[in-house]
């Protein structure tokens, strides 16, 4: 059976090593990586190949319909960084903090970061997405979040 996969790309105007740097200090990620009307909370980092950190997403109080992985309005990810190569490339597999089966296994997260005209172009792939985690539903939380990341880095000098 072949394995789930999951893209997004998206365009941001600002130096790709400032770009690069939001996807390994724990303060940015916190700041742009929850999809939506999320929030994030980073529990612990280790920067370093074989490190990596220890992510809460969670979910507004209002949003019944989407219910947490790891608690009510909570989904709680380990990522551990396989490959670390700035400012062009990041590799790191995440694993729920799940209960249900349908959230197990590790899913391989290749991100690559490309110059632009000043700009840098982000490519997300993502590879072996467990079974409950439908490919479009991560394609538009990972546009959400690149979104989120560009306004973020947009905004400043």
């Amino acid at each position: 059976m072949p394995c789930a996969v999951s893209r997004a790309v998206r365009t941001i105007r600002a130096p790709r090593a400032r770009v690069y740097q939001a996807f390994v200090t724990p303060e940015d990620l916190a700041a742009w990586l929850p999809p939506e009307d999320m929030t994030g909370v980073i529990h612990d980092f280790d920067l370093r190949p074989g490190g990596g950190f220890t992510m809460s997403l969670f979910y507004p109080e209002e949003a019944a319909a989407n219910p947490g992985k790891t608690a009510a309005h909570e989904d709680r990810v380990r990522l551990r960084f396989v490959e670390l190569a700035p400012p062009e490339r990041i590799v790191k597999i995440a694993t729920f903090v799940a209960d249900d089966p349908a959230f197990a296994g590790e899913m391989r997260i290749s991100v690559t970061f490309v110059e632009r005209d000043g700009a840098t172009e982000v490519t997300m792939l993502f590879e072996d997405l467990p079974p409950g985690v439908p490919p479009e539903d991560n394609n538009l939380g990972a546009r959400q979040s690149l979104a989120k990341l560009a306004r973020r880095l947009e905004a400043r000098p």
